[in-house]
């Protein structure tokens, strides 16, 4: 008989045990995902939190995406000049065929092959505006020169060469523009080159 007390009573207290563990079982559970609830709704207002997934799409629209390299650009160049325009103007395409979204911003380097030597061109003074290209899309620059109206030969332009901003691979193009330069003084650069985006007349 004793034995069979002492059974039951330990049978009493391990079912009391379990019943316990399961209220609290079943009451942490409760209370998780509503905490986890509360936290995606105050994430997905703030931009923290559960709301850090859709948020990288915007941060991606906001530039912090890899930058462009040359090999994902095809760079073109074509002829812009507006007839009475007391300089020339050329447009360089550069179209992002790389297969992701890339930042651009700021100022290509761009130097002109000329009979005389390689000559560089000056930044022009206008702000350079941040660019995320989608894959497929193209923006644009200007390189701004004189107009060899002197009656002269002049210098002979044998080539473009560009390299995308923070880059150091350049690409060499047919030069689209005049043929010539005036001769200069050499005090400085006459060729100008515009910041990324800062042309609406590239195609």
């Amino acid at each position: 008989m004793r034995v069979h007390k002492l059974t039951f009573v330990a049978l009493a207290v391990a079912a009391g045990l379990s019943l316990t563990a399961c209220q609290n079982d079943d009451g942490t559970e409760k209370s998780d995902p509503s905490s986890a609830s509360s936290a995606s709704s105050s994430g997905g207002g703030s931009g923290q939190g559960g709301g850090k997934e859709s948020a990288g799409t915007g941060s991606d629209e906001n530039g912090q995406v890899g930058k462009c390299r040359t090999d994902e650009l095809e760079i073109t160049a074509a002829d812009r000049t507006i007839d009475g325009d007391g300089e020339g103007t050329v447009a360089v395409t550069l179209k992002n065929g790389g297969g992701r979204d890339c930042a651009i911003s700021g100022f290509a380097g761009v130097d002109l092959k000329t009979s005389e030597g390689s000559l560089s061109a000056k930044r022009s003074g206008q702000s350079a505006d941040p660019h995320t290209l989608k894959d497929g899309e193209s923006t644009y620059f200007g390189v701004n020169y004189p107009i060899n109206d002197s009656g002269g030969s002049g210098v002979r332009i044998t080539g473009l060469v560009v390299t995308p901003p923070n880059e150091t691979k350049s690409v060499t193009l047919d030069w689209p523009g005049a043929s010539t330069l005036p001769v200069t003084d050499g005090s400085g650069s006459p060729v100008k080159v515009g910041p990324i985006g800062g042309i609406g007349q590239g195609g």
